[in-house]
């Protein structure tokens, strides 16, 4: 079978999902108080937070709408149970797979590593759950430009590489004030950024919506896990005063960000 490849899609949507460097070099910043290193990281969780309530509800919807459709007499119970599960399986592999990755690649435990440690482990679980999201993102770019609606498609690699660009912000607002290096800052990109471009590439030409649930709970999963590591580093750097004023900062900042995108598509990308 000859694959027929959207170049142009392919180079935007590879360029929606890198600028989460542009917000990496935040790291390079040390000379942080306690109190401002903790505020910055509630302003990672507070982004993450929206990015589950905001993936989450956009698959609940769809399975909603399947078991509505099967309440109503249409013959689809099929997709509705089919959907519910691997829903069901992709939150817990998501899940669960960050618990083992940890156990297995992680080798210092959390309460015997240093700060440091602690950082660039946190760092590194931000930066796969970010990756996971942004290849559904990267299939939605490709397919957008897969059915020939370039419009659409333009809107989406706008609207996500301005919200890529403070995920990136989320990847390293633990490290700052740690000492790090260009090479872990760039293994973290890649790492977050890559799967758009990849998720592009098979939306262009390959589209199953099961897949694209599949990946999205991937990516609830592993962001629910984050969250509550995130939460658990907070509670060493900060009082909660400044835990509350940061998490509602970071999820009215990723909230005004989704509100630019669905304004600026016209609702397009949403539905």
């Amino acid at each position: 079978m000859k694959v027929d490849f959207n170049y142009t899609a392919i180079l935007l949507g590879g360029l929606s999902g890198f600028t989460i460097f542009l917000g990496l070099p935040l790291a390079f910043v040390t000379s942080l108080s306690h109190r401002v290193r903790g505020f910055l990281t509630a302003m990672s969780t507070g982004v993450l937070v929206f990015l589950l309530v905001e993936i989450t509800a956009k698959v609940l919807d769809d399975i909603e709408d399947l078991f509505l459709s099967t309440s109503e007499g249409f013959d689809t119970l099929g997709d509705s149970v089919l959907y519910s599960t691997i829903f069901a399986l992709g939150l817990l592999i998501g899940l669960m797979g960050l618990v083992w990755f940890e156990k297995r690649f992680v080798k210092d435990a959390k309460d015997e590593s240093t700060p440091l440690q602690n950082a660039r482990r946190i760092s590194l679980m931000i930066a796969i759950g970010l990756g996971l999201h942004n290849f559904s993102e990267g299939l939605a770019v490709g397919q957008a430009f897969g059915w020939g609606n370039t419009s659409l498609g333009l809107l989406l690699v706008v609207g996500f590489a301005l919200h890529n660009a403070t995920e990136g912000f989320g990847i390293v607002a633990p490290l700052t004030g740690h000492p790090t290096s260009w090479g872990f800052l760039g293994a973290l990109g890649l790492i977050g950024g890559a799967p758009t471009l990849i998720g592009t590439i098979i939306g262009t030409w390959w589209t199953v919506k099961p897949v694209e649930i599949f990946f999205l709970a991937l990516a609830s999963g592993s962001i629910l896990y984050i969250i509550g590591e995130l939460l658990h580093l907070g509670r060493k750097l900060k009082d909660e005063t400044v835990a509350a004023a940061g998490l509602v900062l970071g999820f009215f900042l990723a909230f005004v960000t989704e509100l630019l995108i669905l304004v600026s598509s016209g609702g397009m990308t949403h539905g």
